[in-house]
């Protein structure tokens, strides 16, 4: 931390200051706004403008929409049971749920977007994850604005347009608090402005809403144990807010829970490119398998695991799926499957939505690229990536042969997707384990308020959205973009609620001027 004896003066003031301009920063930005149009309220933002928005602009927009705040409770509680949410985080969490849908609407309707009932995407009008646990009752529906991709983002980035007195400052990271060394109190925060450091003070608090560690492979290694992992979303997510917060003497929660809430997931990362794509799970065709670091199949392919975030049920637990323990894993596949799927899925994840690149139909740029392996057989496929072409034919034999009889002993994968790889020529692509977002960071309560190690709140000092999130298991679908909207909301009202703090000297925050904030 900085401390307020550090600080020679001011380079800037503003009532409020939010470190991220992902969904949870901009709703509490919105909501203090909304409650006093009078405060200068900031942003700022580590990436440029063209990459801001973190997680939420490139998320499938899913939002869970509930009606019955009990059964909502008792549902997380139990997709919580293996490391318990406090109750009186829970509980009213699922009363704002159960209240938060007219806000949505709202919020759409102020930026001229169309809120609907649905994924937008595709046919489901609700994405059960968990039955047995009362997913049915719990998710009245899901819900989302359009346009896809974005819509969700794009709608609440307009509802901070309309407000003018909340700024962004982009390309202006977070590089620590200014704090009171024995009570904690934060005063502002040291933010890099065109390359410069600056001490900017926030009279009545600081918001945390920079989001996980997911794009730090140190810290994927170190904090949750995976030896490679890629990010699906933002770039920018690199773990500062949990650094900042580790010297702000917060106490931390969720970095290493059960299993990656959001789920490991199979996708691609090909050279040149800082994020990975998100492997298709529209399939016209079944003529693939994937193969472990043995040139085996490991578990069932075809199963609709992004209905459960790639959790599959082991010892009667779910869990996240093998990908990140089998590597390196290739996907096999024919021409057939080559010709009538596109591997990727373009209506979220970073590398389509914000770099702009548009997988090829059929997959031929990609082979033209060597991102793809083509061989005439499946010996000469092994060879190309590495594997023993022996091993590799007795497990497309031994798939094909479970094909004929329409029956997989191995893993019981659905008759109807059981297609021979038989057509050349013949295809392999690394399978990447890919990172929906990560949820761990400072533990915080339901007011958005951080904790120290005593559990107790640090003055003036909230948290907002995947930073710190409060799911510690598994995970509904649409709950964190609408979590992130709940933190970030009950984040703005504390703040409004509070007065400005006075320095030792006695003067008090309006007697500063307050500087422009730079383009």
């Amino acid at each position: 931390m900085a401390s307020l004896s550090s600080v020679s003066r001011w380079d800037q003031t503003h009532d409020i200051v939010i470190a991220g301009a992902g969904l949870a920063g901009m709703c509490a930005a919105i909501e203090a706004y909304d409650l006093n149009p009078e405060l200068r309220i900031l942003i700022i933002e580590k990436a440029p403008e063209a990459e801001t928005g973190g997680n939420s602009r490139v998320a499938g927009q899913s939002l869970l929409i509930s009606k019955n705040a009990e059964v909502l409770a008792e549902y997380q509680r139990k997709m919580s049971a293996a490391n318990p949410i406090p109750e009186d985080m829970l509980v009213p969490w699922s009363e704002a749920m159960v209240a938060l849908e007219p806000w949505i609407q709202a919020r759409a309707e102020q930026a001229g977007a169309q809120y609907i009932h649905g994924t937008g995407f595709s046919e489901r009008d609700a994405v059960l994850e968990f039955p047995e646990f009362g997913a049915r009752e719990a998710v009245y529906c899901t819900a989302t604005i359009l346009p896809i991709p974005s819509g969700v983002y794009l709608a609440f980035r307009e509802n901070v347009r309309l407000r003018p007195g909340i700024q962004i400052a982009y390309e202006t990271p977070l590089r620590d608090l200014i704090q009171d060394p024995d009570t904690l109190e934060v005063f502002g925060v040291i933010a890099e402005v065109n390359g410069q450091r600056q001490a900017i003070r926030a009279n009545r608090g600081v918001v945390m809403a920079v989001g996980g560690f997911e794009a730090n492979m140190d810290m994927q290694r170190n904090y949750f144990g995976l030896a490679e992992a890629h990010p699906l979303g933002t770039p920018h997510n690199t773990g500062d807010g949990i650094k900042i917060l580790q010297k702000a003497g917060a106490d931390l929660w969720h970095l290493r829970n059960q299993g990656q809430s959001g789920g490991i997931w199979p996708g691609f990362r090909p050279p040149g490119f800082e994020t990975a794509f998100l492997r298709t799970f529209f399939w016209q065709s079944f003529s693939w398998i994937e193969v472990d670091a043995l040139s085996e199949r490991f578990y069932n392919e075809t199963a609709e695991l992004q209905l459960t975030h790639y959790k599959e049920k082991k010892h009667g637990h779910w869990v996240d799926t093998p990908h990140h323990r089998a590597g390196p894993v290739h996907m096999i596949f024919d021409s057939v499957t080559c010709q009538y799927n596109k591997l990727v899925v373009e209506v979220m994840t970073w590398a389509p939505v914000v770099t702009g690149y548009q997988w090829s139909d059929d997959n031929s740029a990609e082979i033209a690229k060597g991102w793809i392996e083509q061989a005439d057989t499946i010996e000469e496929l092994a060879a190309k990536i590495g594997r023993d072409p022996a091993k590799l034919r007795a497990t497309v034999d031994r798939y094909n042969a479970a094909c004929a009889g329409k029956s997989d002993a191995d893993f019981e994968r659905n008759p109807d997707t059981l297609y021979p790889i038989e057509q050349g020529p013949f295809y392999a692509i690394k399978v990447d384990p890919v990172i929906v977002c990560t949820g761990g960071g400072a533990r915080r309560n339901i007011h958005s308020e951080v904790l120290d190690h005593d559990l107790k709140p640090i003055p003036r000092l909230f948290e907002a959205g995947e930073l710190g999130s409060m799911f510690s298991d598994l995970y509904q679908n649409g709950s964190y973009l609408t979590e992130a909207m709940i933190s970030g909301r009950a984040a703005g009202k504390g703040l409004v609620a509070l007065e400005d703090w006075v320095d030792a000297g006695g003067t008090h925050a309006n007697e500063i001027s307050a500087k422009e904030v730079p383009a």
